[in-house]
């Protein structure tokens, strides 16, 4: 094991550890990790792992992240010669597993680099160099000698246009990177305790799976012949000793997606500007409402394909596509298709994906419109690299989409509840407050009733917060808050203007006084009360979270008055 202190108390390690003769896990553990993107917070940090295989030929599966260059590089040298690695296995090209790819082709440069078409494309324009290659289709196989016969699984979407899983038929050992896998940074290789790593399990994949439900099927369909015995994956404890249990939660998940009423057809570039990432934030806002999304790169869409999905898609969200170079053609004409395909009364969202000669966003857009289309949100557009406020929009973006598509389904369920539990349940009284958040260049409010405190030692409360608003993502532990407590007489202004709707990206606080907390979050200024908290933990509880955050200052503006209270006539729903 060997550590890294940086910047303070961030804590960097290395683990390697030999899961059997001739295979090696290599895991950096990144343990103060906080957030993994604007929409995914973590709880418990996160690992990147790399694996190395040696028989007669050796194989590296994965680099790491970039933060790990010399504590990876260091650990590697030491299991082997760089001169004695024969190939080096991509998985797919985020740069939290394929980092430090150029350092290693440096150290190895008679590497084979063994990768998906789409990955080599992203990799030759990335390292800008030339090295060996090997373009992997499913079902291809590669043989190190020693009955180690690797056998690869496309399975693209997962959560990049480029993943392959590989499998050891000798092993009997799946490695799938990001899927399977979950943001959880422990000592112990290995999923020995179920109960400790199934919530951050499904967390893990809410995020970054979910959007993707079908493409899940696809490849469980295509891995479902392989006897597996464990998968090893790029992020958190390799799946040993609950593989068949979290594999059938992964199908179960992704059945009930793609079974939706509503569907979301997500169209994207994978190589050109930012595309990928937004697409994700978008893809996420929206299945936080319950409706499901489809992705699809325009890059290599199937004409078929792309009509099939319009076809049953409620809503459409669409990247600007390149005008110029080689995937211009492709992209330009899956656009005609999706635009002959298109129906009236469906949701529309257009986003720049962020590259020089990207079709203009508002002209695309206006396409949509003309042939009937309903705008769910307005055009994003980039004015500058995108950064965590730019991803924010567009989760906000998705919500809103996402909340317009459900929301006939969910009068439905109001209505169908039991009228004397709704009026009984209604008489459950509370108080009315708005709670302000600010972190970084984000800031968000919202109204609040479900408050309670729940502790003394430490001072606590809890709030609950809707799945479905925007404001979540901005409330995990570490992440602080600040509860305005509504006075009683004098809240109605306030509850006003933070009950309006407001636009994705929109400034919450627009036409209010307020000033800055300690922990920089807004205070409101005709506010009663206000507490400064920070979150600690947040647990699910159906369509809602449920956050406890400890409390460090407090202050009263009018010692004698009352706090607002507000009564329900029913209780399914606000």
């Amino acid at each position: 094991m060997i550590a890294l202190a940086e910047q303070g108390q961030r804590r960097l390690t290395m683990q390697s550890i030999e899961m059997i003769p001739g295979t090696t896990a290599i895991r950096c553990l990144d343990w103060d990790r906080d957030r993994f993107d604007i929409e995914f917070g973590l709880q418990n940090g996160t690992t990147y792992n790399s694996f190395l295989i040696k028989s007669e030929k050796t194989a590296l599966i994965d680099t790491s992240h970039e933060k790990f260059r010399q504590l990876y590089l260091d650990t590697l040298l030491e299991l082997i010669d760089p001169a004695k690695l024969d190939y080096l296995i991509v998985s797919h090209t985020e740069p939290d597993h394929s980092g430090l790819v150029k350092e290693l082709l440096a150290l190895a440069p008679q590497v084979t680099v063994v990768a998906s078409k789409v990955a080599i494309q992203f990799l030759e324009n990335w390292v800008h160099q030339p090295f060996k290659q090997l373009i992997v289709k499913n079902g291809d196989r590669l043989d190190l000698g020693n009955g180690h016969i690797l056998e690869f699984v496309i399975a693209p979407n997962l959560h990049w246009p480029d993943t392959i899983f590989t499998y050891d038929t000798k092993t009997q050992i799946l490695y799938t990177c990001d899927a399977f896998g979950m943001h959880y940074c422990d000592d112990h290789t290995f999923d020995e305790d179920l109960d400790l790593i199934e919530e951050d399990f499904q967390y893990y994949y809410d995020c970054l799976m979910r959007p993707n439900a079908r493409s899940v099927l696809s490849a469980l369909k295509r891995m479902s012949e392989l006897p597996i015995a464990t998968i090893a994956t790029g992020h958190g404890p390799l799946l040993h000793h609950n593989v068949t249990e979290l594999v059938d939660r992964y199908r179960q998940w992704s059945q009930e997606q793609a079974k939706a009423e509503t569907t979301v057809a997500v169209f994207y570039m994978s190589d050109y500007g930012y595309s990928d990432r937004l697409s994700q934030a978008i893809a996420h806002g929206i299945t936080k409402t319950g409706v499901a999304v489809e992705m699809m790169d325009l890059k290599s869409a199937d004409p078929q394909d792309v009509r099939e999905l319009v076809s049953i898609a409620s809503g459409l969200v669409i990247g600007t596509p390149s005008m110029t170079g080689s995937t211009a053609a492709s992209a330009q004409a899956a656009i005609s298709t999706i635009l002959a395909a298109a129906k009236a009364k469906q949701l529309i969202g257009v986003f720049e994906s962020g590259g020089r000669d990207s079709e203009s966003v508002y002209l695309l857009f206006n396409q949509f419109r003309d042939l009937g289309l309903t705008p769910a949100f307005s055009p994003i557009v980039l004015k500058e690299t995108p950064n965590d406020a730019t991803y924010h929009l567009c989760e906000e973006a998705g919500t809103d989409m996402g909340q317009s598509l459900s929301r006939d389904r969910n009068i439905k369920q109001i209505k169908a509840i039991n009228s004397e539990l709704e009026k009984a349940l209604g008489r459950l009284s509370s108080g009315l407050y708005i709670l302000t958040t600010q972190k970084g260049n984000l800031s968000s409010a919202m109204l609040a009733s479900w408050v309670a405190q729940a502790s003394f030692k430490p001072l606590g409360i809890t709030v609950v917060v809707a799945r479905d608003r925007a404001i979540e993502s901005l409330l995990h532990p570490g992440d602080c808050f600040v509860l305005n407590v509504l006075e009683e007489g004098n809240y109605q202004r306030l509850m006003k203007h933070f009950l309006q709707r407001f636009s994705p990206g929109a400034d919450r606080f627009e036409g209010v006084k307020t000033y800055s907390a300690n922990n920089g979050c807004p205070i409101l200024a005709d506010a009663l009360a206000y507490l400064e908290c920070e979150v600690k933990s947040r647990m699910e509880c159906g369509d809602h979270w449920t956050i406890y955050a400890t409390v460090s200052v407090g202050r009263v503006s009018k010692p004698d008055a009352l706090t607002a209270v507000h009564h329900r006539k029913v209780g399914n729903h606000y």
